[in-house]
């Protein structure tokens, strides 16, 4: 396979009725794609069992939907569906399906995870190519989000961020489809995606549409009241495409559906303003059912006993401007953010006297916005954010790379393109000779060679290389240095086992792999075995879900979680507590153990120091009372470890 480079020509613009046109797919080109999707399914597929069931905490989710159809269709926590997971259910519907069809098992679990990767690479490549003509700008963009970390980890992980950004990516690509013609079509098929994607994790699946918007407000070939009827259009179908779930969770009575966790008062639209929406972005509790998790003091305190910001596994560190080039969360997304910052302002001064209706600018307004609005988002909420969040903006920088790549390219003659080139190596290529730096006891010889690599491929570029008959070797060592410390770390972290509500990339060795084990958990098979033989709807009732996921895993029952992720969600009242013991609908209770109330880990849980630790947020619920009630009334037994009474034993 030869490596084909396309000529220095301006890309066509599109009229109102036709649209841009791209180069003949070559033999070469087609090679190429086939290769980049093959290796990234191979990649991503390769052991991806060695995770496990992952996150428990949706794998217990995905393990009920995968043999009960209301728990699929709600996203139940359990077979009983008292309570659902604290997300919507689209990720749940995925994986349950695939449970439903081959078994449920890790295997079903996961591989489709990372058959969405393969997906949102093709869109990637299919969007940029669209927007630059250029097929090799597409293979490069789609080559830059398989080979950043937190893709590596989060697309052969169990989280919803997954679909959520596969989501996000297909309303980007039938964005870009929208513009050469001003497609209401296609702009109404973006709002459905991205209703979808606000079905995978509400408001976050939303953070691109400010971009999409603007993108199309500017760019589409039709007057200015067309366009904002065509947007009108595309918010209707994203409000009819998400808006039925939520009539369906208002219409179907609450007496026989699972509590729709983190809210209040059992209303969706309570978990979108509060425990999903402006409580993760604000920092405190809007009205959601549990507290967001640990505060930004609580965590920088944790990190400052446990060995700076890489002791917390994969939590982010404190909010600010820097905050995505910082602690976990540089090693996750940050190793091309500088090129693509670089690469953006490049494009936007470089296309500054084209029409309004330019593609390449339009292409930088959809992926350049969606990596500035969306990161500053996360670069300041103050609620709990973990590092996985910014996969959210992985296809913005890949998107980004490849689009002023290949504005750079065709300016190369001009001494503004070549240095431009130059810019966007020096910034990807010395930023990751300072991330390696990071983790110095990892592979020290590699941020020097890229660091080596760099200074030529710069040099090379600023006095014009690309023109020249060194012009493949320099691409090829630019290339180099610009990928090679985000593919070691991609690489690392496809081959370390990953457990657990907050997953860490890289070399499981590493320092910042530390703080790993604060929501792993011991089997208790035991208790496994009495859960078992319950004979009862739930085989027993415990505090929060994440402790009643991993018990539904191993033993394979449901089990009843006590107020919910955080533990305070107002369900079940001590008198409807009293109702279910009266009526044999629950055998066990179980006393979760220290550590925050978790015992067996899973999404997000803590680990520290008992109830005053971070395990500790939420406290306050209904599980306070149920816990006085059962140990003034029943007697306990130990089981293994683990203290359990039996409600049928007064």
């Amino acid at each position: 396979m030869t490596l084909t480079i396309d000529p220095p020509t301006t890309p066509v613009q599109a009229s109102s009725d036709a649209e841009p046109q791209l180069p003949p797919a070559t033999r070469g080109t087609r090679l190429a794609l086939a290769a980049l999707l093959v290796a990234t399914a191979v990649a991503y597929l390769w052991n991806i069992t060695v995770n496990g069931m992952g996150n428990s905490f949706y794998a217990a989710a995905a393990q009920a939907g995968s043999s009960n159809w209301k728990a699929l269709l709600f996203g139940s926590l359990d077979t009983g569906n008292f309570i659902t997971v604290d997300k919507p259910p689209v990720s749940q519907w995925v994986m349950g399906l695939s449970g439903q069809i081959f078994g449920f098992s890790s295997a079903s679990m996961l591989i489709p995870q990372a058959l969405m990767a393969v997906a949102a690479v093709a869109l990637t490549y299919a969007a940029v190519t669209r927007v630059t003509t250029s097929r090799n700008a597409g293979l490069l963009a789609g080559a830059a989000l398989a080979l950043i970390p937190v893709v590596a980890l989060m697309f052969r992980f169990n989280n919803p961020d997954a679909v959520m950004v596969l989501l996000m990516t297909a309303g980007a690509y039938c964005t870009v489809r929208a513009l050469p013609k001003a497609s209401w079509k296609w702009l109404a098929l973006a709002g459905v995606a991205l209703g979808f994607a606000f079905l995978a994790k509400m408001l976050e699946g939303l953070m691109v549409v400010p971009a999409l918007a603007l993108a199309y407000l500017i760019v589409a070939p039709t007057g200015l009241g067309r366009r904002v009827v065509h947007l009108l259009g595309a918010v209707a179908a994203l409000v009819v495409s998400s808006g039925w779930y939520v009539l369906l969770t208002l219409w179907w009575p609450a007496d026989s559906r699972p509590y729709l966790a983190g809210s209040t008062d059992n209303n969706f639209m309570n978990l979108v303003i509060g425990y999903n929406g402006l409580s993760r972005v604000l920092g405190r509790n809007h009205g959601g059912g549990s507290h967001s998790g640990p505060t930004q003091a609580q965590i920088a305190e944790f990190m400052k006993e446990n060995g700076g910001a890489h002791g917390f596994g994969g939590m982010s560190s404190s909010a600010g401007i820097t905050r995505l080039f910082t602690g976990e969360v540089g090693f996750e997304i940050s190793w091309l953010l500088p090129a693509a910052l670089v690469g953006l302002v490049a494009v936007l001064i470089s296309r500054g006297r084209a029409p309004r209706t330019d593609l390449m600018r339009g292409g930088a307004i959809v992926f350049g916005g969606w990596m500035v609005i969306n990161g500053l988002v996360l670069s300041f909420m103050n609620g709990m954010m973990h590092a996985y969040y910014t996969l959210a903006i992985a296809p913005a920088i890949a998107g980004m790379i490849g689009i002023a790549a290949v504005e750079v390219w065709r300016r190369r003659e001009q001494t503004w393109g070549h240095l431009g080139a130059a810019a966007m190596v020096l910034a990807a290529g010395g930023w990751g000779f300072v991330l390696l730096g990071r983790n110095g006891d990892w592979m020290p010889w590699l941020r020097w060679v890229i660091l080596a690599a760099t200074l030529v491929a710069v040099v090379a570029l600023a006095f014009g290389a690309l023109g020249g008959r060194w012009r493949t070797a320099t691409v090829a060592i630019a290339l180099f240095a610009s990928l090679a410390g985000s593919t070691a770390y991609t690489v690392a972290t496809i081959g370390t086992a990953h457990t657990g509500g907050s997953p860490s990339v890289g070399p499981a060795q590493s320092a910042h792999e530390r703080g790993r084990g604060w929501d792993e958990a011991a089997s208790n098979t035991q208790l496994d075995t009495l859960l078992r033989t319950a004979g009862t709807p739930w085989s027993a009732a415990v505090s929060r879900s994440s402790t009643a996921a991993s018990m539904e895993l191993s033993s394979k029952t449901a089990v009843m979680a006590i107020g919910g992720f955080g533990g305070s969600d107002p369900t079940p009242t001590l008198s409807q507590f009293q109702q279910y013991v009266k009526t044999g609908q629950v055998r066990y209770y179980v006393v979760a153990a220290q550590g925050g109330g978790h015992g067996r880990g899973g999404h997000g849980s803590g680990g520290r120091g008992g109830p005053g630790g971070f395990g500790g947020f939420g406290s306050k619920g209904p599980n306070t009372e149920i816990a006085a009630w059962v140990s003034a009334n029943y007697t306990p037994q130990t089981v293994g470890s683990t203290v359990v009474y039996d409600l049928r034993a007064q």
